[in-house]
Protein backbone atom coordinates (compact mmCIF):
# COMPACT_ATOMS: atom_id res chain seq x y z
CA UNK A 1 0.00 0.00 0.00
CA UNK A 2 1.30 3.06 -0.61
CA UNK A 3 1.91 5.55 1.97
CA UNK A 4 -0.06 8.49 2.38
CA UNK A 5 1.19 11.84 2.82
CA UNK A 6 4.61 10.96 1.50
CA UNK A 7 6.66 13.83 0.19
CA UNK A 8 6.07 16.03 3.17
CA UNK A 9 2.61 17.70 2.63
CA UNK A 10 2.09 20.44 5.45
CA UNK A 11 5.57 20.78 6.52
CA UNK A 12 6.69 17.60 7.75
CA UNK A 13 9.55 17.38 9.66
CA UNK A 14 11.18 13.51 7.96
CA UNK A 15 13.40 13.88 5.31
CA UNK A 16 13.92 10.45 4.42
CA UNK A 17 18.00 9.98 5.30
CA UNK A 18 17.69 7.14 6.62
CA UNK A 19 15.25 3.69 5.59
CA UNK A 20 13.56 2.54 8.82
CA UNK A 21 15.11 -0.80 8.75
CA UNK A 22 18.32 0.31 8.19
CA UNK A 23 20.60 -0.08 11.16
CA UNK A 24 20.52 3.12 13.47
CA UNK A 25 23.21 4.79 14.50
CA UNK A 26 21.84 6.48 17.64
CA UNK A 27 21.26 5.03 21.13
CA UNK A 28 18.35 4.87 23.11
CA UNK A 29 15.74 2.45 22.11
CA UNK A 30 15.43 -0.83 22.82
CA UNK A 31 15.63 -3.79 20.23
CA UNK A 32 11.90 -4.72 21.16
CA UNK A 33 10.72 -1.29 20.19
CA UNK A 34 12.90 -1.33 17.06
CA UNK A 35 11.18 -4.57 15.76
CA UNK A 36 7.49 -3.45 16.46
CA UNK A 37 8.49 -0.15 14.28
CA UNK A 38 10.24 -2.05 11.48
CA UNK A 39 7.23 -4.42 11.78
CA UNK A 40 4.53 -1.81 11.75
CA UNK A 41 6.48 -0.30 8.30
CA UNK A 42 6.58 -3.18 6.52
CA UNK A 43 2.66 -4.13 7.26
CA UNK A 44 1.94 -0.39 6.13
CA UNK A 45 4.76 -0.41 2.76
CA UNK A 46 4.77 -3.57 1.97
CA UNK A 47 1.64 -5.68 3.03
CA UNK A 48 3.16 -7.58 5.00
CA UNK A 49 1.63 -10.04 7.64
CA UNK A 50 2.64 -9.55 11.36
CA UNK A 51 2.13 -13.01 12.32
CA UNK A 52 4.42 -14.48 9.68
CA UNK A 53 6.94 -11.55 10.05
CA UNK A 54 7.27 -10.96 13.46
CA UNK A 55 8.63 -14.41 14.51
CA UNK A 56 11.41 -13.75 12.21
CA UNK A 57 12.78 -9.96 13.31
CA UNK A 58 12.17 -11.05 16.71
CA UNK A 59 15.14 -14.19 15.93
CA UNK A 60 16.82 -12.22 13.83
CA UNK A 61 17.50 -9.78 16.60
CA UNK A 62 17.74 -12.13 19.15
CA UNK A 63 15.35 -10.99 21.45
CA UNK A 64 14.70 -12.64 25.15
CA UNK A 65 11.62 -14.32 26.01
CA UNK A 66 10.66 -11.27 27.98
CA UNK A 67 12.31 -8.72 25.30
CA UNK A 68 10.08 -10.82 22.54
CA UNK A 69 6.97 -10.80 24.86
CA UNK A 70 7.68 -6.75 24.64
CA UNK A 71 7.73 -6.34 21.05
CA UNK A 72 4.50 -8.21 20.81
CA UNK A 73 2.56 -6.38 23.08
CA UNK A 74 3.68 -2.91 20.86
CA UNK A 75 3.29 -4.86 17.64
CA UNK A 76 -0.29 -6.12 17.94
CA UNK A 77 -1.52 -3.94 20.60
CA UNK A 78 -0.67 -1.12 18.36
CA UNK A 79 -2.20 -2.47 15.58
CA UNK A 80 -5.51 -3.49 17.20
CA UNK A 81 -5.46 0.35 18.78
CA UNK A 82 -4.29 2.12 15.23
CA UNK A 83 -7.81 3.54 14.89
CA UNK A 84 -8.40 5.17 18.29
CA UNK A 85 -4.56 6.29 18.47
CA UNK A 86 -5.10 7.84 14.92
CA UNK A 87 -8.00 9.82 16.05
CA UNK A 88 -6.28 10.89 19.23
CA UNK A 89 -2.76 11.89 17.06
CA UNK A 90 -4.86 13.80 15.07
CA UNK A 91 -6.51 15.41 17.90
CA UNK A 92 -3.61 16.60 19.54
CA UNK A 93 -1.58 17.27 16.92
CA UNK A 94 -4.58 19.54 15.11
CA UNK A 95 -3.49 17.70 11.98
CA UNK A 96 -4.98 15.84 9.25
CA UNK A 97 -3.07 12.79 9.54
CA UNK A 98 -2.19 12.65 5.63
CA UNK A 99 -0.23 15.10 6.56
CA UNK A 100 2.27 13.21 9.38
CA UNK A 101 4.64 11.30 7.19
CA UNK A 102 3.71 7.08 7.67
CA UNK A 103 6.97 6.31 8.93
CA UNK A 104 6.67 9.21 11.81
CA UNK A 105 3.09 7.94 12.51
CA UNK A 106 4.31 4.46 13.25
CA UNK A 107 6.15 5.86 15.91
CA UNK A 108 3.14 7.92 17.60
CA UNK A 109 1.31 5.57 17.10
CA UNK A 110 3.84 2.82 18.89
CA UNK A 111 4.44 5.89 21.65
CA UNK A 112 0.55 6.42 22.48
CA UNK A 113 0.10 2.59 23.00
CA UNK A 114 2.83 2.63 25.28
CA UNK A 115 1.56 5.78 27.34
CA UNK A 116 -2.23 5.01 26.80
CA UNK A 117 -2.43 1.12 27.37
CA UNK A 118 0.52 0.13 29.10
CA UNK A 119 2.41 0.46 32.06
CA UNK A 120 5.43 2.15 30.16
CA UNK A 121 6.88 5.31 32.55
CA UNK A 122 5.78 8.08 30.57
CA UNK A 123 9.35 9.57 30.43
CA UNK A 124 11.00 6.39 29.09
CA UNK A 125 7.58 6.13 26.26
CA UNK A 126 8.59 9.57 25.22
CA UNK A 127 11.94 9.55 24.92
CA UNK A 128 12.40 6.51 23.59
CA UNK A 129 9.81 7.49 20.89
CA UNK A 130 11.73 11.12 20.33
CA UNK A 131 15.06 8.98 19.82
CA UNK A 132 13.73 6.46 17.22
CA UNK A 133 12.23 9.47 15.27
CA UNK A 134 15.82 10.92 15.09
CA UNK A 135 17.29 7.73 13.67
CA UNK A 136 14.97 7.82 10.83
CA UNK A 137 14.44 11.49 10.28
CA UNK A 138 15.44 15.36 11.05
CA UNK A 139 15.81 17.58 14.28
CA UNK A 140 12.75 18.62 13.61
CA UNK A 141 10.85 15.55 13.69
CA UNK A 142 12.24 14.54 16.95
CA UNK A 143 10.87 18.18 18.41
CA UNK A 144 7.73 17.50 16.75
CA UNK A 145 7.29 13.69 18.75
CA UNK A 146 7.95 14.93 21.61
CA UNK A 147 5.67 17.86 21.67
CA UNK A 148 2.43 15.32 20.69
CA UNK A 149 3.67 12.48 22.83
CA UNK A 150 3.63 14.96 26.10
CA UNK A 151 0.31 16.34 24.95
CA UNK A 152 -0.79 12.98 24.75
CA UNK A 153 0.48 11.57 27.76
CA UNK A 154 -1.39 14.69 30.42
CA UNK A 155 -4.77 12.80 29.17
CA UNK A 156 -5.65 9.05 30.34
CA UNK A 157 -7.13 6.83 27.66
CA UNK A 158 -10.77 7.57 28.86
CA UNK A 159 -11.03 11.17 29.13
CA UNK A 160 -9.15 11.25 25.14
CA UNK A 161 -11.70 8.62 24.48
CA UNK A 162 -14.43 10.69 25.47
CA UNK A 163 -12.98 13.99 23.58
CA UNK A 164 -12.45 12.41 20.21
CA UNK A 165 -15.86 10.27 20.47
CA UNK A 166 -17.83 13.68 21.35
CA UNK A 167 -20.71 14.61 18.76
CA UNK A 168 -20.41 11.36 16.81
CA UNK A 169 -22.98 9.15 15.59
CA UNK A 170 -23.42 6.01 17.84
CA UNK A 171 -21.80 4.00 15.32
CA UNK A 172 -18.88 6.31 14.53
CA UNK A 173 -18.17 6.62 18.22
CA UNK A 174 -18.12 2.75 18.37
CA UNK A 175 -15.71 2.67 15.83
CA UNK A 176 -13.49 5.36 17.09
CA UNK A 177 -13.10 3.77 20.71
CA UNK A 178 -12.91 0.42 19.33
CA UNK A 179 -10.58 1.02 16.71
CA UNK A 180 -12.33 -1.06 13.90
CA UNK A 181 -13.11 0.69 10.56
CA UNK A 182 -17.08 1.78 9.90
CA UNK A 183 -17.91 -0.80 7.58
CA UNK A 184 -16.72 -3.79 10.15
CA UNK A 185 -18.76 -2.14 12.36
CA UNK A 186 -22.04 -2.29 10.15
CA UNK A 187 -20.89 -6.03 8.93
CA UNK A 188 -21.00 -7.21 12.90
CA UNK A 189 -24.09 -5.22 13.76
CA UNK A 190 -25.82 -6.72 11.26
CA UNK A 191 -24.70 -10.17 11.53
CA UNK A 192 -25.43 -9.98 15.33
CA UNK A 193 -28.99 -8.08 14.59
CA UNK A 194 -29.70 -11.46 12.37
CA UNK A 195 -29.30 -13.61 16.25
CA UNK A 196 -31.26 -11.41 18.16
CA UNK A 197 -28.22 -10.02 19.82
CA UNK A 198 -27.62 -6.31 18.84
CA UNK A 199 -27.23 -5.29 22.49
CA UNK A 200 -23.45 -7.70 21.98
CA UNK A 201 -21.75 -5.28 19.26
CA UNK A 202 -19.76 -3.66 21.62
CA UNK A 203 -18.47 -6.63 23.59
CA UNK A 204 -18.08 -8.00 20.05
CA UNK A 205 -15.86 -4.84 19.00
CA UNK A 206 -14.13 -5.07 22.44
CA UNK A 207 -13.20 -8.86 21.83
CA UNK A 208 -11.51 -8.18 18.78
CA UNK A 209 -9.02 -6.36 20.71
CA UNK A 210 -7.80 -8.44 23.21
CA UNK A 211 -5.11 -10.79 22.77
CA UNK A 212 -6.26 -14.21 22.23
CA UNK A 213 -5.54 -17.32 23.86
CA UNK A 214 -3.01 -19.87 21.83
CA UNK A 215 -5.61 -22.93 21.03
CA UNK A 216 -3.91 -26.41 20.69
CA UNK A 217 -5.67 -29.44 18.93
CA UNK A 218 -4.74 -33.08 20.05
CA UNK A 219 -4.53 -34.71 16.52
CA UNK A 220 -6.33 -38.57 16.30
CA UNK A 221 -5.05 -40.88 16.55
CA UNK A 222 -1.48 -39.78 18.92
CA UNK A 223 -1.74 -38.50 22.38
CA UNK A 224 -5.72 -37.29 23.65
CA UNK A 225 -6.38 -34.32 25.32
CA UNK A 226 -5.74 -35.60 28.96
CA UNK A 227 -3.07 -37.26 28.12
CA UNK A 228 -1.51 -34.05 26.89
CA UNK A 229 -2.47 -32.02 29.53
CA UNK A 230 -0.81 -34.64 32.00
CA UNK A 231 2.56 -35.16 30.31
CA UNK A 232 2.66 -30.58 29.74
CA UNK A 233 0.74 -29.92 33.62
CA UNK A 234 2.79 -26.34 33.96
CA UNK A 235 2.13 -25.74 30.02
CA UNK A 236 -1.50 -26.87 28.90
CA UNK A 237 -5.03 -26.54 30.04
CA UNK A 238 -8.38 -28.19 28.77
CA UNK A 239 -9.94 -26.51 26.35
CA UNK A 240 -13.40 -24.58 26.53
CA UNK A 241 -15.57 -26.06 23.20
CA UNK A 242 -13.95 -28.41 21.39
CA UNK A 243 -13.44 -32.01 22.83
CA UNK A 244 -9.55 -32.20 21.46
CA UNK A 245 -8.54 -28.99 22.22
CA UNK A 246 -6.49 -27.17 25.15
CA UNK A 247 -4.95 -23.50 25.82
CA UNK A 248 -1.79 -23.01 26.02
CA UNK A 249 -1.28 -21.76 29.72
CA UNK A 250 2.08 -20.30 29.89
CA UNK A 251 5.01 -20.61 27.70
CA UNK A 252 5.72 -21.02 24.13
CA UNK A 253 3.63 -23.86 21.89
CA UNK A 254 6.70 -24.86 20.56
CA UNK A 255 7.92 -26.20 24.28
CA UNK A 256 4.95 -29.02 24.18
CA UNK A 257 6.79 -32.02 22.86
CA UNK A 258 3.92 -33.21 20.88
CA UNK A 259 3.72 -30.23 19.28
CA UNK A 260 7.39 -29.52 17.90
CA UNK A 261 6.62 -33.58 17.14
CA UNK A 262 3.08 -32.81 14.69
CA UNK A 263 1.34 -34.56 17.16
CA UNK A 264 -0.65 -31.53 18.39
CA UNK A 265 -0.76 -28.66 16.63
CA UNK A 266 -1.76 -25.00 16.78
CA UNK A 267 -5.29 -24.55 16.19
CA UNK A 268 -8.01 -22.04 17.36
CA UNK A 269 -10.69 -24.18 18.84
CA UNK A 270 -13.43 -22.93 16.33
CA UNK A 271 -11.61 -24.35 13.33
CA UNK A 272 -11.07 -27.62 15.64
CA UNK A 273 -15.23 -27.64 16.32
CA UNK A 274 -16.22 -26.70 12.79
CA UNK A 275 -14.14 -29.60 11.18
CA UNK A 276 -15.14 -32.22 13.50
CA UNK A 277 -19.21 -31.02 12.86
CA UNK A 278 -18.76 -32.35 9.70
CA UNK A 279 -17.31 -36.03 10.69
CA UNK A 280 -20.31 -35.81 13.47
CA UNK A 281 -22.98 -35.14 10.86
CA UNK A 282 -23.66 -38.99 10.45
CA UNK A 283 -21.49 -41.98 11.57
CA UNK A 284 -18.27 -42.40 9.19
CA UNK A 285 -18.07 -45.70 6.87
CA UNK A 286 -14.79 -47.27 6.30
CA UNK A 287 -13.48 -46.19 2.79
CA UNK A 288 -15.03 -43.11 2.72
CA UNK A 289 -13.48 -40.50 0.35
CA UNK A 290 -13.05 -36.61 1.94
CA UNK A 291 -12.35 -33.64 0.10
CA UNK A 292 -10.71 -30.44 1.83
CA UNK A 293 -11.34 -28.57 -1.25
CA UNK A 294 -9.19 -25.21 -0.31
CA UNK A 295 -6.63 -26.60 2.22
CA UNK A 296 -4.04 -23.75 2.72
CA UNK A 297 -2.56 -23.60 4.63
CA UNK A 298 -3.29 -27.07 6.38
CA UNK A 299 -4.17 -26.95 9.56
CA UNK A 300 -8.12 -28.28 9.29
CA UNK A 301 -6.14 -30.61 6.68
CA UNK A 302 -4.05 -31.93 9.74
CA UNK A 303 -6.76 -32.83 11.39
CA UNK A 304 -8.79 -34.47 8.90
CA UNK A 305 -6.05 -36.20 7.91
CA UNK A 306 -5.57 -37.72 11.57
CA UNK A 307 -9.35 -38.50 11.72
CA UNK A 308 -9.14 -40.39 8.30
CA UNK A 309 -6.28 -42.76 9.58
CA UNK A 310 -7.82 -43.31 12.43
CA UNK A 311 -11.57 -43.88 10.62
CA UNK A 312 -10.57 -45.39 7.78
CA UNK A 313 -11.07 -42.86 5.42
CA UNK A 314 -9.16 -41.04 2.51
CA UNK A 315 -8.34 -36.94 2.14
CA UNK A 316 -7.57 -35.16 -0.56
CA UNK A 317 -6.58 -31.83 -0.26
CA UNK A 318 -6.16 -29.33 -2.60
CA UNK A 319 -4.92 -26.09 -2.88
CA UNK A 320 -5.24 -23.64 -5.94
CA UNK A 321 -1.86 -22.12 -4.60
CA UNK A 322 1.31 -23.64 -5.22
CA UNK A 323 3.26 -21.90 -2.13
CA UNK A 324 0.26 -22.96 -0.10
CA UNK A 325 0.14 -25.93 -1.11
CA UNK A 326 3.44 -26.76 -0.48
CA UNK A 327 2.71 -25.95 3.33
CA UNK A 328 -0.11 -28.19 2.91
CA UNK A 329 2.02 -30.93 2.44
CA UNK A 330 4.91 -29.94 5.29
CA UNK A 331 1.35 -29.99 7.35
CA UNK A 332 0.48 -33.33 6.69
CA UNK A 333 3.96 -34.76 6.39
CA UNK A 334 5.03 -35.86 9.86
CA UNK A 335 1.37 -37.89 9.80
CA UNK A 336 1.68 -40.45 7.29
CA UNK A 337 -1.73 -40.17 6.74
CA UNK A 338 -3.59 -41.81 4.07
CA UNK A 339 -3.30 -37.87 2.04
CA UNK A 340 -3.59 -36.88 -1.94
CA UNK A 341 -2.57 -33.35 -1.86
CA UNK A 342 -4.03 -32.03 -5.21
CA UNK A 343 -2.97 -27.78 -6.65
CA UNK A 344 -6.11 -27.70 -8.64
CA UNK A 345 -9.24 -24.57 -8.93
CA UNK A 346 -11.35 -25.65 -6.26
CA UNK A 347 -14.05 -24.48 -9.13
CA UNK A 348 -13.03 -27.43 -11.51
CA UNK A 349 -13.96 -30.05 -9.39
CA UNK A 350 -17.79 -30.25 -10.51
CA UNK A 351 -16.13 -31.33 -13.63
CA UNK A 352 -12.94 -33.15 -12.77
CA UNK A 353 -14.18 -35.13 -9.93
CA UNK A 354 -18.10 -34.98 -9.84
CA UNK A 355 -20.10 -37.16 -7.05
CA UNK A 356 -16.82 -38.87 -5.94
CA UNK A 357 -16.71 -37.45 -2.54
CA UNK A 358 -18.39 -38.28 0.83
CA UNK A 359 -17.80 -35.48 2.23
CA UNK A 360 -16.43 -31.92 1.32
CA UNK A 361 -14.99 -29.63 3.53
CA UNK A 362 -14.92 -25.82 1.64
CA UNK A 363 -13.40 -23.42 4.35
CA UNK A 364 -13.40 -20.76 1.85
CA UNK A 365 -11.54 -17.47 1.02
CA UNK A 366 -13.48 -14.19 2.90
CA UNK A 367 -12.61 -11.34 4.60
CA UNK A 368 -11.63 -12.86 7.64
CA UNK A 369 -13.40 -10.60 9.59
CA UNK A 370 -13.60 -13.65 12.21
CA UNK A 371 -10.16 -13.12 12.88
CA UNK A 372 -8.96 -9.31 13.35
CA UNK A 373 -7.91 -10.41 17.27
CA UNK A 374 -5.26 -12.99 15.62
CA UNK A 375 -4.57 -11.04 12.14
CA UNK A 376 -5.39 -6.98 13.27
CA UNK A 377 -3.63 -5.43 10.40
CA UNK A 378 -6.49 -7.25 8.41
CA UNK A 379 -9.02 -4.50 9.69
CA UNK A 380 -6.85 -2.09 8.10
CA UNK A 381 -6.11 -4.28 4.91
CA UNK A 382 -9.70 -5.38 3.72
CA UNK A 383 -12.51 -3.04 2.22
CA UNK A 384 -15.86 -3.12 1.97
CA UNK A 385 -15.64 -3.29 -1.99
CA UNK A 386 -13.61 -6.40 -1.43
CA UNK A 387 -16.80 -8.32 -0.45
CA UNK A 388 -18.62 -8.70 -3.86
CA UNK A 389 -15.21 -10.60 -5.48
CA UNK A 390 -15.00 -12.71 -2.69
CA UNK A 391 -18.77 -13.68 -2.74
CA UNK A 392 -18.92 -14.74 -6.11
CA UNK A 393 -15.81 -17.00 -5.36
CA UNK A 394 -17.42 -18.27 -2.67
CA UNK A 395 -20.47 -19.30 -4.39
CA UNK A 396 -18.77 -21.14 -7.19
CA UNK A 397 -16.75 -22.80 -4.93
CA UNK A 398 -20.18 -24.04 -3.00
CA UNK A 399 -21.79 -25.06 -6.17
CA UNK A 400 -18.70 -26.85 -6.90
CA UNK A 401 -18.30 -28.78 -3.96
CA UNK A 402 -22.31 -29.54 -4.30
CA UNK A 403 -21.52 -31.51 -7.60
CA UNK A 404 -18.31 -32.86 -5.77
CA UNK A 405 -19.98 -34.78 -3.23
CA UNK A 406 -22.05 -37.54 -3.97
CA UNK A 407 -25.82 -37.48 -4.08
CA UNK A 408 -26.93 -37.88 -0.64
CA UNK A 409 -22.78 -36.61 0.57
CA UNK A 410 -22.58 -33.56 3.24
CA UNK A 411 -20.66 -30.54 2.47
CA UNK A 412 -19.43 -27.94 5.36
CA UNK A 413 -19.33 -24.34 4.01
CA UNK A 414 -17.03 -22.78 6.54
CA UNK A 415 -15.86 -18.86 6.83
CA UNK A 416 -13.84 -17.42 8.98
CA UNK A 417 -16.10 -14.13 9.11
CA UNK A 418 -19.42 -13.76 10.19
CA UNK A 419 -19.97 -11.13 7.47
CA UNK A 420 -24.15 -12.14 6.63
CA UNK A 421 -23.28 -11.42 2.95
CA UNK A 422 -20.13 -13.88 2.90
CA UNK A 423 -22.40 -16.27 5.05
CA UNK A 424 -25.80 -16.72 5.29
CA UNK A 425 -26.78 -14.96 1.64
CA UNK A 426 -24.08 -17.60 -0.10
CA UNK A 427 -25.91 -20.37 1.62
CA UNK A 428 -29.32 -19.35 1.01
CA UNK A 429 -28.55 -19.17 -2.93
CA UNK A 430 -26.44 -22.37 -3.06
CA UNK A 431 -29.77 -24.57 -1.69
CA UNK A 432 -31.91 -22.45 -3.72
CA UNK A 433 -29.93 -23.48 -7.27
CA UNK A 434 -28.84 -27.20 -5.84
CA UNK A 435 -31.65 -28.11 -3.86
CA UNK A 436 -29.06 -29.05 -0.91
CA UNK A 437 -30.84 -29.79 2.41
CA UNK A 438 -29.87 -27.73 5.30
CA UNK A 439 -28.88 -29.73 8.37
CA UNK A 440 -29.33 -29.12 11.56
CA UNK A 441 -25.91 -27.73 12.70
CA UNK A 442 -26.14 -26.17 16.01
CA UNK A 443 -27.24 -29.71 16.71
CA UNK A 444 -24.38 -31.63 14.93
CA UNK A 445 -22.08 -28.82 16.63
CA UNK A 446 -23.73 -29.35 20.64
CA UNK A 447 -22.89 -33.14 19.86
CA UNK A 448 -19.31 -33.05 18.63
CA UNK A 449 -18.71 -30.19 21.05
CA UNK A 450 -18.12 -30.97 25.00
CA UNK A 451 -20.11 -28.01 25.69
CA UNK A 452 -23.30 -29.16 25.91
CA UNK A 453 -24.73 -25.67 26.91
CA UNK A 454 -22.79 -24.15 24.09
CA UNK A 455 -25.33 -20.97 23.17
CA UNK A 456 -25.10 -20.71 19.37
CA UNK A 457 -27.74 -17.95 18.73
CA UNK A 458 -28.17 -20.61 15.50
CA UNK A 459 -29.75 -19.34 12.96
CA UNK A 460 -33.19 -20.94 10.87
CA UNK A 461 -32.86 -22.01 7.39
CA UNK A 462 -35.10 -24.23 5.79
CA UNK A 463 -35.54 -27.33 7.72
CA UNK A 464 -31.99 -26.73 9.36
CA UNK A 465 -29.87 -24.23 10.57
CA UNK A 466 -26.28 -22.52 10.75
CA UNK A 467 -24.07 -21.23 13.05
CA UNK A 468 -22.00 -18.76 13.90
CA UNK A 469 -19.26 -18.71 16.81
CA UNK A 470 -18.17 -15.30 18.18
CA UNK A 471 -15.05 -14.84 20.08
CA UNK A 472 -17.07 -12.62 22.58
CA UNK A 473 -19.21 -15.57 23.68
CA UNK A 474 -17.41 -18.45 22.73
CA UNK A 475 -13.43 -17.26 22.88
CA UNK A 476 -13.08 -18.34 19.25
CA UNK A 477 -12.82 -17.03 16.06
CA UNK A 478 -16.37 -16.20 14.40
CA UNK A 479 -16.07 -19.09 12.35
CA UNK A 480 -19.49 -19.95 10.48
CA UNK A 481 -20.56 -23.14 9.25
CA UNK A 482 -23.15 -24.63 7.59
CA UNK A 483 -23.78 -28.38 6.78
CA UNK A 484 -25.69 -29.31 3.67
CA UNK A 485 -26.63 -32.60 2.31
CA UNK A 486 -26.62 -32.85 -1.94
CA UNK A 487 -29.97 -33.90 -2.59
CA UNK A 488 -30.38 -37.71 -3.33
CA UNK A 489 -30.10 -39.02 -6.93
CA UNK A 490 -33.59 -39.29 -8.91
CA UNK A 491 -31.92 -42.59 -10.21
CA UNK A 492 -30.80 -45.03 -7.22
CA UNK A 493 -28.23 -46.09 -9.25
CA UNK A 494 -26.63 -42.90 -9.08
CA UNK A 495 -26.31 -42.88 -5.13
CA UNK A 496 -23.08 -44.26 -5.07
CA UNK A 497 -21.55 -43.65 -8.49
CA UNK A 498 -18.09 -42.15 -8.33
CA UNK A 499 -15.27 -41.16 -10.85
CA UNK A 500 -12.39 -43.50 -10.28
Amino acid sequence: MSPAGAGGRGGSPYQGRRRPDQPPAGRGVTRSRQVAFEVLRAVDEDDAYANLLLPHRIAAARLSPSDAGLATELTYGTLRRRGTYDAIIAEASGRDLRDIDPPLLDVLRLGAHQLLSMRTPSHAAVNESVEQAARIASRGASGFVNAILRKISRTDLDDWLDQVSEGLTEERALAVRNSHPDWIVRALRDALTAEHRGDELAASLAANNESPAVSIVALPGFDTPDELVASNPDLLVPGRVSPRGLTLASGDPSWVPQVKAGRARVQDEGSQLVTLALLEAEPVRAGERWLDMCAGPGGKAALLAASATELQAKLTANELVPARAGLVRAALAPLAAPVTVTNEDGRAFADTHPGTFDRVLLDAPCTGLGALRRRPEARWRKQSSDVAELVQLQEELLQAALLAVRPGGIVAYVTCSPHQAETTAVVRRAVRLSGAEVLDAAAIVTRASHAPDLDLGARPLGDGTLVQLWPHRHGTDAMFLALLRRAPAANPDEQTTRTP
